[in-house]
């Protein structure tokens, strides 16, 4: 496997761009464009890239505005800047038009984890674009009124420090009871991942892990709501989706809303596949078994844009 890095400018912004490919002398059979989730980078998904690329698949990965390298320094990361939502589409719909014209238009896929697969099914129902195959990982779900509630303390942390303010108060309510059915907890992030490892190497890089701006969740939590309603849905390419999540996930509610948002997708009539990971949390491609679960989604996208 491969691996460059590239920057693309718009709208002001440079974005930071990973492309990873097949070993020299295999030839690309298909493209996959991975958005990343929340207070972390495109750089963790070299993992997954090589289990791609050894099918034969180029990946290309951009770290969000706000995010790894193309935050401007480190007092930008967890900001979305002034185009906020729109922006974040509009550098994802960019980085995808530059990577299928370098490879010519090759059967492409379209991968999210987390705060990523909300950005990829946005991007998907507002720019027309048709993949061979979607995959969401790590999705939140169906949650309903504990959005609504969160939308409401969203607007009051907003007046009170403004948009480039950070809330010690929306952090503890979006992510402080993940790490109760965990308990004793060695770090505050232990429900994403069984392997100490791959948790400390969370903890311990600079680009991830920080607080997030008030108008970031202000977007973030909009968009989810937004993609819980039928009409949202109704709007989304008729293509194979797979749906990867740990069933101990507390994002998804162990599962729950999650099996809610399929179900809701199935009654629009998506074809949906949902794997569950016994025992598994957030970050499925950063799990114990990652590499039974980066060999299964290989597979999946493979056939996929093969067929």
């Amino acid at each position: 496997m491969k691996h460059e890095t590239e920057a693309l400018s718009g709208d002001g912004v440079t974005t930071h761009v990973h492309v990873w490919t097949p070993d020299d002398g295999q030839p690309v059979r298909g493209l996959v464009q991975v958005l990343h989730g929340l207070a972390e980078h495109a750089g963790r998904y070299e993992g997954l890239a090589a289990g791609l690329c050894g099918a034969g698949l180029a990946v290309v990965a951009h770290d969000h505005r706000g995010h790894g390298h193309t935050a401007p320094g480190p007092d930008e990361l967890g900001f979305f800047g002034d185009s906020g939502w729109a922006g974040v589409l509009a550098d994802s719909a960019r980085v995808r038009a530059h990577a299928r014209a370098r490879f010519d238009d090759v059967p492409w896929a379209l991968l999210g984890h987390s705060m990523g697969s909300v950005i990829a099914l946005h991007d998907l129902a507002s720019s027309g674009a048709r993949p061979a195959a979607v995959v969401l990982s790590g999705a939140t779900g169906k949650v309903g009124a504990l959005l609504r509630i969160g939308q409401g303390l969203i607007q009051v942390e907003l007046r009170r420090i403004g948009t480039r303010g950070r809330s010690k108060l929306l952090n503890a309510t979006a992510f402080g009871t993940y790490n109760r059915a965990f308990r004793p907890n060695r770090t505050e992030f232990d429900w994403l991942s069984r392997d100490p490892a791959q948790v400390d190497a969370y903890v311990h890089d600079p680009l991830c892990g920080f607080l997030p701006t008030t108008s970031l969740w202000r977007d973030l939590v909009g968009g989810q709501a937004r993609l819980q309603t039928a009409e949202f849905l109704s709007r989304l390419p008729r293509v194979p989706y797979s749906v990867v999540g740990g069933d101990l996930d507390p994002v998804g509610g162990k599962g729950r809303q999650v099996q809610a948002l399929v179900a809701m997708m199935r009654k629009l009539g998506l074809e949906v596949d949902l794997h569950l990971w016994p025992g598994g949390r957030h970050e499925m491609f950063h799990e114990t078994n990652r590499d039974d679960v980066v060999a299964d989604t290989t597979r999946w996208i493979a056939g996929k844009l093969a067929a």
